[in-house]
């Protein structure tokens, strides 16, 4: 015999999903910084490797998010426990997504046609971690969806992605790319967030205990362990690259440019008298 339970994306206030927010805001920041350096490193054949860690910090933010907001996950009557190799297989689906969309677009461009394939496929994988996840959850009970839900959490995935790739090749600026993740985790918590309104549990009623908070709080933050520390590494990798905090404006200021490159070519044409035009023409003739 079932019984519909009550679910709780909340348990523990606004703490879970503010944080889960941050979170996704932390991973697209450093991925939008990771893609504007690969521009700047592409003759220095290091384009593939800022590539795919941008990649990696947008992939282990979008899935720490996703964990974050589960800690708030309550089904009332019920215990939730998770299947460790699914957790991590969802890690790695997010990872790998959002690598082909990144490389798509870092590799190709932001035309309208590869954008939007590279989006849908990206948007389509985000989707795929999130049910994945939510595959590897164990209760004393049947999980159940809403498909009009559903479809509308994988349609904001979708629009998220695309808007996330297209800012990852086309913001470069230091403050327009922090404007621009924070807008980006918006969108992916709100993914995260309609995909869980679709979710209802029918318990079988083999048990009547609560929620053990302790064990399943300790398992999340074992298993978000790795990508937290993943996520420090890539900060610290941007925070301490010489050219990676300036934006467009402080690094390329025509003036300085233009004088500059004068000076190389204008200085030793005229190595006796420099600043003179013609001097060293005269001398020729003497």
């Amino acid at each position: 015999m079932t019984a519909a339970a009550t679910v709780s994306n909340f348990y523990y206030g606004a703490v879970t999903p503010i944080a889960a927010y941050l979170m996704a805001c932390f991973g697209a920041a450093l991925g939008l910084r990771c893609t504007t350096r690969s521009l700047r490193g592409a003759r220095r054949g290091r384009k593939a490797g800022w590539l795919a860690l941008g990649a990696v910090s947008i992939g282990c933010g979008i899935w720490t998010m996703h964990f974050v907001g589960m800690i708030g996950f309550n089904v009332q009557g019920a215990l939730v426990s998770y299947d460790p190799a699914r957790t991590l297989l969802s890690l790695a689906v997010a990872i790998v997504v959002v690598a082909v969309g990144v490389f798509l677009v870092g590799y190709r461009g932001a035309a309208p046609l590869n954008l939007g394939m590279a989006g849908t496929i990206t948007g389509l994988g985000v989707a795929a971690m999130h049910y994945l996840g939510m595959a590897a959850m164990h209760t004393h009970g049947t999980l159940r969806y809403s498909a009009p839900t559903v479809a509308l959490s994988v349609l904001i995935a979708v629009v998220a992605a695309t808007a996330a790739l297209w800012a990852a090749v086309s913001v470069h600026g230091l403050w327009s790319s922090l404007g621009a993740s924070l807008v980006m985790g918006v969108a992916v918590t709100g993914m995260h967030y309609t995909g869980m309104a679709a979710v209802s549990v029918d318990l079988d009623g083999s048990t009547a205990t609560g929620q053990s908070s302790v064990g399943l709080l300790s398992f999340l933050l074992f298993m978000l362990a790795g990508p937290l520390t993943v996520l420090l590494i890539a900060a610290v990798i941007v925070m301490f690259d010489p050219d990676m905090m300036l934006g467009d404006d402080e690094r390329e200021r025509p003036v300085s440019g233009a004088r500059g490159a004068h000076r190389a070519t204008a200085e030793p044409a005229e190595p006796g008298v420099p600043g003179v035009p013609g001097e060293s023409a005269e001398r020729a003739s003497w």
